[in-house]
């Protein structure tokens, strides 16, 4: 099944197997995803007005909030964009604009479809880069030419003497070039050099940190770009030549005009710490701009037409994700204009020490099969008991309560203090097994969970 065709009840399902938990986060991701599908079915005339039904998610650092938009884009190959709003300042003040958003999404949505594209031509491209590299282990093209004008046969005179037909030998190069037993050998390849010319910026009303524009693109007939020579061996020679042909059979005008369609129909940008920009009572100072920069990003949520070096983008049916710990502030104190365009309201539970449990051991990703694979490629054997899984989680959530609860990041610093002899001495260590008990996670970890000014430092 298509990732676009997902129900709901198969979107939570997919998400279960990297997040733990959070339930109503899951079921408002995957209504919001499945509603773009249905969107799609509908008649032309309502298709343009359904608009999409933006989430803020609420819940403290660590908890699963990025994880969620990010697997759901992944899910649905959708370009996606994860960036903090206290970044943005309203216009008039030091900071970026609010479009640079919609540009930044439109580059990653146009990487996207170009990587997917060179893949779908890579085996022309490799017929290519194979034809261009026989020509250069055996540069005959031009003495071909000349024997089908003269009708003369091609000879090439092997190492024993013997004459042999240039097309047979390039034939034998061939075989010997598919097997790797060239790899090794070192050849002169030309190589087109990489653009860095100098930059022109344009100066406008949307800003110019994302104006900037290359020389060389603007004018690339006049300024073509250089090449020179490089000694490199066969199989560096074929991964170059292979991504010149790749390039060359993009046709970039289509990557551009899918890339666009992509982030207009399916883009989500995940707007983090939404909570910073709610200003507080005073009316001075750093809070000044806070409603302005609220103000700048309504329209965009809304839905407008944002200018980029590839042409005009419409934000009208991106999927905006906003998250936030609201510890000093709540969404209702965000402009009312601003709420009314997230209809959706969740809220993230704060993750126990079975919640920990679970995170260490049950996501495909989980962390103990992470330090057991990386350890594998040392040939180190690495084995955690039940009680050491408790223990671990028992001391990540204690370190959570007594100083800031940072969430599940808190397993990680906890799994670095517990290894890190481990990690350093593996490539030394005679004993190929290694248990991790309960006992040793406290004699390891007692001394800094005990110390609270350490532990502020170490976990």
């Amino acid at each position: 099944m298509s990732p676009k065709n997902l129900t709901p009840r198969e979107i939570v399902s997919e998400l279960d197997k990297y997040i733990i938990g959070q339930d109503d986060a899951k079921r408002a991701v995957a209504i919001a995803l499945r509603n773009r599908w249905r969107r799609q079915n509908v008649s032309d005339e309502l298709r343009e007005e359904i608009a999409p039904k933006n989430i803020i998610m609420i819940g403290p650092t660590g908890v699963g909030k990025t994880e969620i938009a990010r697997r759901l884009a992944k899910l649905d190959n959708s370009p996606f964009l994860k960036i903090e709003a206290s970044k943005f300042t309203e216009v008039g003040y030091v900071g970026r604009d609010v479009e640079s958003m919609i540009r930044d999404l439109l580059e990653l949505s146009i990487n996207m479809v170009k990587s997917e594209e060179q893949e779908a031509v890579k085996n022309k491209a490799m017929e290519l880069a194979e034809e261009r590299l026989l020509d250069v282990l055996l540069p005959s093209r031009h003495a071909e030419r000349e024997a089908a004008a003269s009708e003369s046969p091609i000879v090439d005179i092997s190492h024993d003497g013997e004459v042999v037909p240039v097309n047979e030998t390039r034939e034998k190069l061939r075989r010997l070039l598919r097997s790797g037993k060239l790899d090794e050998r070192v050849v002169d390849l030309e190589v087109t050099e990489s653009s860095t010319g100098p930059m022109i910026e344009i100066f406008s009303s949307s800003g110019v940190e994302d104006m900037g524009l290359n020389i060389k693109e603007m004018f690339g007939n006049m300024f073509p770009r250089k090449k020179k020579k490089r000694k490199v061996n066969v199989s560096e020679a074929m991964d170059i030549l292979v991504e010149e042909e790749a390039q060359r059979l993009v046709d970039m005008d289509k990557v551009t005009r899918t890339a666009v369609e992509r982030v207009e129909q399916s883009g989500i940008i995940f707007l983090d710490e939404i909570d910073k920009i709610v200003g507080s009572d005073t009316s001075g100072g750093p809070d000044v701009s806070r409603e302005g920069v609220q103000r700048d990003l309504l329209p965009i949520v809304e839905g407008s037409t944002v200018n980029t070096r590839y042409g005009m983008v419409r934000s009208d049916h991106i999927l905006f994700i906003a998250a936030g710990a609201f510890s000093f502030s709540k969404p209702s104190d965000l402009i009312p204009e601003l709420q009314g365009r997230f209809p959706i309201r969740v809220e993230l539970d704060p993750l126990s020490k079975d919640d920990f449990v679970r995170i260490l051991t049950e996501p495909h990703n989980a962390l103990m099969k992470q330090y057991r694979e990386m350890m594998a490629t040392e040939g180190i054997d690495l084995v955690f008991q039940d009680d050491a899984i408790e223990e671990i989680a028992e001391v990540a959530f204690i370190v959570n309560e007594r100083m800031e609860n940072i969430g599940a990041r808190r397993l990680y610093t906890v799994m670095e203090s517990l290894l890190e002899d481990i990690s350093f001495d593996a490539p030394d260590m005679s004993e190929k097994d290694v248990v991790i008990d309960a006992e040793y996670v406290r004699k390891k970890l007692e001394d800094i969970v005990e110390d609270e000014d350490l532990s502020r430092y170490v976990l």
